[in-house]
């Protein structure tokens, strides 16, 4: 799932921009379905899958070990990790709250 679209160019990546209704037009990310919601949430871990600021990607605990016992993105994994696409704030909130001590 590519999240860049070529610029005219054809060298430099831009970014995929979302209107988030809370934030506005913000950066787009991609996080799984169990980081979705509020701070009343138990932590789920948060692991980043890039460091790239205009490809942000992550998954809790659970879609880690779901992803290593699947041993690829399988289908199962997909459907158990159930991505979202959210923007770079609601992104940045969900590492804060379901970031671990020590993660």
């Amino acid at each position: 799932m590519s999240k860049h679209r070529q610029t005219t160019m054809g060298s430099d990546l831009e970014p995929l921009m979302l209107n988030c209704g809370e934030h506005g037009q913000r950066i787009a990310t991609v996080i799984c379905r169990h980081l979705l919601g509020g701070s009343d949430l138990p932590r789920a871990g948060f692991i980043e899958n890039s460091d790239d600021p205009n490809d942000l990607q992550a998954w809790c605990h659970a879609c880690e070990a779901k992803f290593e016992a699947e041993g690829d993105m399988t289908e199962a994994f997909r459907a158990f990790n159930d991505f979202a696409v959210v923007c770079v704030d609601c992104y940045l909130a969900a590492k804060a709250h379901h970031s671990l001590v020590g993660q």
